[in-house]
Protein backbone atom coordinates (compact mmCIF):
# COMPACT_ATOMS: atom_id res chain seq x y z
CA UNK A 1 0.00 0.00 0.00
CA UNK A 2 1.62 3.18 -0.79
CA UNK A 3 1.69 5.84 1.57
CA UNK A 4 -0.09 9.25 1.32
CA UNK A 5 1.93 12.48 0.92
CA UNK A 6 2.52 15.07 3.32
CA UNK A 7 0.13 18.06 3.16
CA UNK A 8 3.91 20.11 3.25
CA UNK A 9 4.86 18.28 -0.08
CA UNK A 10 2.19 19.38 -2.03
CA UNK A 11 2.48 23.11 -4.00
CA UNK A 12 0.89 25.75 -2.68
CA UNK A 13 -0.83 28.80 -4.36
CA UNK A 14 2.05 30.80 -3.80
CA UNK A 15 4.43 28.54 -4.76
CA UNK A 16 2.68 27.92 -8.01
CA UNK A 17 2.16 31.98 -8.46
CA UNK A 18 6.20 32.45 -8.59
CA UNK A 19 6.05 29.62 -11.92
CA UNK A 20 4.89 31.86 -15.17
CA UNK A 21 4.58 29.36 -17.41
CA UNK A 22 1.28 27.37 -17.27
CA UNK A 23 2.68 24.12 -18.95
CA UNK A 24 5.35 24.08 -16.49
CA UNK A 25 2.64 24.56 -13.68
CA UNK A 26 0.47 22.20 -15.53
CA UNK A 27 3.56 19.35 -15.27
CA UNK A 28 4.33 20.28 -11.58
CA UNK A 29 1.05 19.64 -10.48
CA UNK A 30 0.60 16.01 -12.32
CA UNK A 31 3.51 15.02 -11.51
CA UNK A 32 3.18 15.62 -8.25
CA UNK A 33 0.25 14.38 -7.31
CA UNK A 34 0.57 10.80 -9.40
CA UNK A 35 4.18 10.29 -6.75
CA UNK A 36 3.40 7.82 -4.65
CA UNK A 37 -0.48 7.58 -4.65
CA UNK A 38 -1.35 6.00 -7.96
CA UNK A 39 -0.09 2.77 -9.04
CA UNK A 40 -1.75 3.60 -12.56
CA UNK A 41 -1.87 6.76 -12.45
CA UNK A 42 -3.34 8.20 -16.10
CA UNK A 43 -7.18 5.91 -15.75
CA UNK A 44 -8.45 8.29 -13.15
CA UNK A 45 -11.10 9.60 -15.74
CA UNK A 46 -11.31 7.59 -18.98
CA UNK A 47 -11.67 4.07 -16.56
CA UNK A 48 -15.56 5.46 -15.76
CA UNK A 49 -16.73 4.94 -19.14
CA UNK A 50 -16.26 0.84 -19.23
CA UNK A 51 -19.94 -0.75 -18.41
CA UNK A 52 -20.23 -4.44 -17.10
CA UNK A 53 -23.25 -6.50 -17.67
CA UNK A 54 -23.60 -10.17 -17.00
CA UNK A 55 -22.34 -12.65 -19.51
CA UNK A 56 -24.86 -14.80 -21.52
CA UNK A 57 -24.43 -17.83 -23.52
CA UNK A 58 -23.34 -16.55 -26.91
CA UNK A 59 -21.06 -13.70 -25.46
CA UNK A 60 -17.86 -13.25 -26.52
CA UNK A 61 -15.11 -15.04 -24.16
CA UNK A 62 -12.50 -12.45 -24.88
CA UNK A 63 -14.83 -9.69 -23.33
CA UNK A 64 -15.10 -10.83 -19.92
CA UNK A 65 -13.82 -9.10 -16.64
CA UNK A 66 -11.56 -12.06 -15.12
CA UNK A 67 -10.60 -9.56 -12.60
CA UNK A 68 -14.23 -9.08 -11.85
CA UNK A 69 -14.56 -12.98 -11.21
CA UNK A 70 -12.05 -13.74 -9.38
CA UNK A 71 -13.04 -11.43 -6.72
CA UNK A 72 -17.42 -11.92 -7.10
CA UNK A 73 -17.45 -15.46 -9.10
CA UNK A 74 -19.60 -14.11 -11.33
CA UNK A 75 -18.96 -13.36 -15.12
CA UNK A 76 -19.34 -10.13 -16.46
CA UNK A 77 -18.61 -8.96 -20.01
CA UNK A 78 -17.20 -5.72 -20.29
CA UNK A 79 -19.41 -3.22 -22.88
CA UNK A 80 -17.68 0.08 -23.89
CA UNK A 81 -19.34 3.17 -25.90
CA UNK A 82 -17.26 3.25 -28.47
CA UNK A 83 -13.72 1.78 -29.21
CA UNK A 84 -12.02 5.14 -29.19
CA UNK A 85 -10.28 6.61 -26.47
CA UNK A 86 -12.02 9.36 -23.73
CA UNK A 87 -13.20 12.47 -25.57
CA UNK A 88 -12.54 15.33 -22.64
CA UNK A 89 -14.19 18.84 -22.78
CA UNK A 90 -12.95 20.85 -20.62
CA UNK A 91 -15.11 24.52 -19.84
CA UNK A 92 -13.90 27.11 -18.30
CA UNK A 93 -15.52 30.34 -16.74
CA UNK A 94 -13.53 33.91 -18.37
CA UNK A 95 -15.95 36.14 -16.67
CA UNK A 96 -15.03 39.18 -15.26
CA UNK A 97 -15.98 37.52 -11.69
CA UNK A 98 -13.17 35.41 -11.80
CA UNK A 99 -10.62 38.07 -11.89
CA UNK A 100 -10.87 38.24 -8.12
CA UNK A 101 -7.90 38.14 -6.28
CA UNK A 102 -5.15 39.35 -9.19
CA UNK A 103 -4.56 41.91 -6.90
CA UNK A 104 -3.07 40.48 -4.02
CA UNK A 105 -1.91 36.62 -5.32
CA UNK A 106 -3.13 34.16 -7.44
CA UNK A 107 -6.69 35.07 -8.91
CA UNK A 108 -9.82 32.83 -9.22
CA UNK A 109 -9.02 32.19 -13.06
CA UNK A 110 -5.09 31.92 -12.36
CA UNK A 111 -6.55 28.95 -10.32
CA UNK A 112 -9.00 27.49 -13.24
CA UNK A 113 -7.18 27.67 -15.61
CA UNK A 114 -4.20 26.04 -14.21
CA UNK A 115 -6.66 23.06 -13.20
CA UNK A 116 -7.85 23.58 -16.58
CA UNK A 117 -3.87 22.95 -18.10
CA UNK A 118 -2.75 19.97 -15.13
CA UNK A 119 -6.11 17.92 -16.78
CA UNK A 120 -5.29 18.48 -19.82
CA UNK A 121 -1.89 17.58 -19.47
CA UNK A 122 -2.65 14.41 -17.38
CA UNK A 123 -5.31 13.55 -19.82
CA UNK A 124 -2.93 14.02 -23.11
CA UNK A 125 -0.46 11.38 -21.14
CA UNK A 126 -3.11 8.34 -21.62
CA UNK A 127 -3.49 9.82 -25.21
CA UNK A 128 -6.89 10.97 -24.42
CA UNK A 129 -8.61 13.81 -26.80
CA UNK A 130 -9.26 17.11 -25.00
CA UNK A 131 -10.61 20.41 -25.78
CA UNK A 132 -10.66 23.62 -24.65
CA UNK A 133 -14.11 25.99 -24.27
CA UNK A 134 -13.87 29.27 -22.90
CA UNK A 135 -17.05 31.18 -22.20
CA UNK A 136 -18.57 34.33 -20.23
CA UNK A 137 -22.07 35.37 -21.92
CA UNK A 138 -20.80 33.41 -24.89
CA UNK A 139 -18.60 31.03 -26.36
CA UNK A 140 -15.27 32.72 -26.34
CA UNK A 141 -13.15 30.28 -27.86
CA UNK A 142 -13.81 26.80 -28.59
CA UNK A 143 -11.05 24.16 -29.44
CA UNK A 144 -11.88 20.60 -31.27
CA UNK A 145 -10.85 17.47 -29.23
CA UNK A 146 -7.71 16.60 -29.91
CA UNK A 147 -4.67 14.31 -28.17
CA UNK A 148 -1.60 15.79 -30.07
CA UNK A 149 1.44 17.20 -28.27
CA UNK A 150 0.42 20.12 -30.45
CA UNK A 151 -2.96 20.83 -29.32
CA UNK A 152 -2.32 21.00 -25.81
CA UNK A 153 0.56 23.94 -27.05
CA UNK A 154 -2.32 25.39 -27.73
CA UNK A 155 -4.81 25.44 -25.54
CA UNK A 156 -2.11 26.47 -22.99
CA UNK A 157 -1.38 29.19 -25.39
CA UNK A 158 -5.22 30.01 -25.01
CA UNK A 159 -5.00 29.51 -21.10
CA UNK A 160 -1.87 32.00 -20.70
CA UNK A 161 -3.50 34.62 -23.05
CA UNK A 162 -7.22 35.35 -22.18
CA UNK A 163 -8.43 37.97 -19.77
CA UNK A 164 -11.49 37.21 -18.00
CA UNK A 165 -14.44 39.83 -19.25
CA UNK A 166 -18.21 40.72 -19.57
CA UNK A 167 -20.93 38.94 -17.28
CA UNK A 168 -21.52 34.94 -16.65
CA UNK A 169 -24.31 33.49 -18.55
CA UNK A 170 -24.75 29.97 -18.78
CA UNK A 171 -28.06 29.48 -19.90
CA UNK A 172 -27.23 30.28 -23.86
CA UNK A 173 -24.08 29.19 -24.12
CA UNK A 174 -24.91 25.71 -22.32
CA UNK A 175 -27.54 25.16 -24.79
CA UNK A 176 -25.20 26.13 -27.82
CA UNK A 177 -22.26 24.11 -26.31
CA UNK A 178 -24.41 20.93 -25.45
CA UNK A 179 -26.32 21.31 -29.20
CA UNK A 180 -22.45 21.04 -30.37
CA UNK A 181 -20.77 18.20 -28.57
CA UNK A 182 -22.97 15.76 -29.75
CA UNK A 183 -20.39 12.41 -28.82
CA UNK A 184 -20.93 11.39 -25.58
CA UNK A 185 -17.79 11.65 -23.28
CA UNK A 186 -16.72 13.56 -20.40
CA UNK A 187 -17.25 17.38 -19.07
CA UNK A 188 -15.78 18.99 -17.38
CA UNK A 189 -16.81 22.50 -16.45
CA UNK A 190 -14.40 25.06 -14.13
CA UNK A 191 -16.36 27.99 -12.92
CA UNK A 192 -17.06 30.43 -9.46
CA UNK A 193 -20.67 29.79 -10.40
CA UNK A 194 -21.57 33.17 -10.36
CA UNK A 195 -25.02 32.46 -11.11
CA UNK A 196 -28.40 31.22 -9.76
CA UNK A 197 -29.05 27.52 -8.80
CA UNK A 198 -32.06 27.23 -11.68
CA UNK A 199 -29.83 28.18 -14.06
CA UNK A 200 -26.78 25.85 -13.41
CA UNK A 201 -30.06 23.19 -12.79
CA UNK A 202 -30.89 23.50 -16.10
CA UNK A 203 -27.39 23.64 -17.92
CA UNK A 204 -26.16 20.62 -16.50
CA UNK A 205 -29.45 19.10 -17.27
CA UNK A 206 -28.62 20.38 -20.84
CA UNK A 207 -25.60 17.80 -20.81
CA UNK A 208 -26.66 14.88 -19.27
CA UNK A 209 -29.64 14.76 -21.11
CA UNK A 210 -27.21 13.50 -23.49
CA UNK A 211 -25.42 11.20 -21.70
CA UNK A 212 -22.27 12.97 -20.73
CA UNK A 213 -20.62 12.35 -17.55
CA UNK A 214 -20.54 15.98 -15.74
CA UNK A 215 -17.72 17.09 -13.20
CA UNK A 216 -17.98 20.72 -11.86
CA UNK A 217 -15.07 21.74 -10.58
CA UNK A 218 -16.38 25.36 -8.35
CA UNK A 219 -13.27 27.65 -7.49
CA UNK A 220 -14.38 30.13 -4.87
CA UNK A 221 -11.58 32.67 -3.34
CA UNK A 222 -10.54 31.87 0.19
CA UNK A 223 -11.84 35.34 0.47
CA UNK A 224 -15.45 34.19 -0.47
CA UNK A 225 -15.25 31.56 1.84
CA UNK A 226 -14.19 32.75 5.26
CA UNK A 227 -14.71 36.76 5.05
CA UNK A 228 -11.78 37.60 6.94
CA UNK A 229 -12.26 41.34 6.71
CA UNK A 230 -12.08 43.49 9.66
CA UNK A 231 -11.92 47.28 8.62
CA UNK A 232 -14.55 49.14 7.23
CA UNK A 233 -14.17 48.14 3.45
CA UNK A 234 -15.41 49.18 0.09
CA UNK A 235 -16.75 46.42 -2.36
CA UNK A 236 -16.91 46.62 -5.68
CA UNK A 237 -19.28 44.54 -8.37
CA UNK A 238 -16.92 43.01 -10.65
CA UNK A 239 -19.67 41.67 -12.79
CA UNK A 240 -22.02 44.99 -11.93
CA UNK A 241 -21.31 47.98 -11.60
CA UNK A 242 -21.99 48.10 -7.83
CA UNK A 243 -20.18 49.45 -5.11
CA UNK A 244 -20.81 49.28 -0.79
CA UNK A 245 -18.80 50.57 2.07
CA UNK A 246 -19.53 48.71 4.85
CA UNK A 247 -18.13 47.27 8.52
CA UNK A 248 -17.48 43.41 7.69
CA UNK A 249 -17.69 42.32 10.82
CA UNK A 250 -21.64 43.22 11.28
CA UNK A 251 -21.95 41.21 8.20
CA UNK A 252 -19.93 38.08 8.73
CA UNK A 253 -22.32 35.90 10.19
CA UNK A 254 -25.10 36.68 7.79
CA UNK A 255 -22.69 36.33 4.70
CA UNK A 256 -20.86 32.93 5.87
CA UNK A 257 -24.68 31.74 6.83
CA UNK A 258 -25.71 32.84 2.92
CA UNK A 259 -22.89 30.90 1.38
CA UNK A 260 -23.34 27.80 3.27
CA UNK A 261 -27.00 27.68 1.82
CA UNK A 262 -25.56 28.72 -1.43
CA UNK A 263 -23.39 25.82 -1.31
CA UNK A 264 -26.05 23.64 0.10
CA UNK A 265 -28.15 24.68 -2.91
CA UNK A 266 -25.28 24.18 -5.85
CA UNK A 267 -24.35 20.63 -4.48
CA UNK A 268 -27.85 19.61 -4.51
CA UNK A 269 -28.12 20.59 -8.02
CA UNK A 270 -25.25 18.46 -9.24
CA UNK A 271 -26.76 15.47 -6.29
CA UNK A 272 -30.15 15.66 -8.28
CA UNK A 273 -28.45 15.65 -11.86
CA UNK A 274 -26.18 12.72 -10.97
CA UNK A 275 -22.98 15.26 -11.26
CA UNK A 276 -19.79 15.62 -9.16
CA UNK A 277 -19.12 18.70 -7.37
CA UNK A 278 -15.52 19.91 -5.97
CA UNK A 279 -15.06 22.83 -3.93
CA UNK A 280 -11.79 24.06 -5.63
CA UNK A 281 -10.25 26.49 -2.18
CA UNK A 282 -7.60 28.99 -4.84
CA UNK A 283 -5.87 29.02 -1.51
CA UNK A 284 -5.35 25.32 -1.27
CA UNK A 285 -3.33 22.81 -3.01
CA UNK A 286 -3.93 22.27 -6.43
CA UNK A 287 -2.35 18.87 -6.56
CA UNK A 288 -3.85 17.64 -2.90
CA UNK A 289 -7.37 18.50 -4.39
CA UNK A 290 -6.99 16.94 -7.80
CA UNK A 291 -5.60 13.90 -5.95
CA UNK A 292 -8.07 13.66 -3.74
CA UNK A 293 -10.61 13.56 -5.84
CA UNK A 294 -8.68 11.31 -8.41
CA UNK A 295 -8.63 8.17 -5.48
CA UNK A 296 -12.04 8.86 -4.60
CA UNK A 297 -12.98 8.28 -8.41
CA UNK A 298 -11.24 5.14 -8.03
CA UNK A 299 -12.86 3.65 -4.68
CA UNK A 300 -16.24 4.45 -6.13
CA UNK A 301 -15.20 2.37 -8.92
CA UNK A 302 -13.77 -0.20 -6.57
CA UNK A 303 -16.86 -0.15 -4.74
CA UNK A 304 -19.48 -0.19 -8.07
CA UNK A 305 -17.65 -3.46 -8.79
CA UNK A 306 -17.95 -5.26 -5.89
CA UNK A 307 -21.81 -5.23 -6.13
Amino acid sequence: MSKEKAPSQYLDAKTLDKIKRLDVRARLVVEGFITGNHRSPYNGFAVEFATHREYSPGDDLRHIDWKVWSKSDRLYIKEYEEETNLKCNIIVDCSKSMRYGETTGWSKFDYASTLAASLAYLLQQQQDAVSLILFSNKVDKMLKPSASASHLKLMLHELENTVPSDKTDVDGVFQQLAAQIRQRGLVVLVSDLFLDVESLNKALQQFRLRRHEVIVFHVMHDDELTFPFDENTKFRGLEESIELLTEPRALRKSYLEAVEEYLKQVKKACAVNGVDHVLADAAKPLDAMLSSYLNFRQRRRKNLLRR
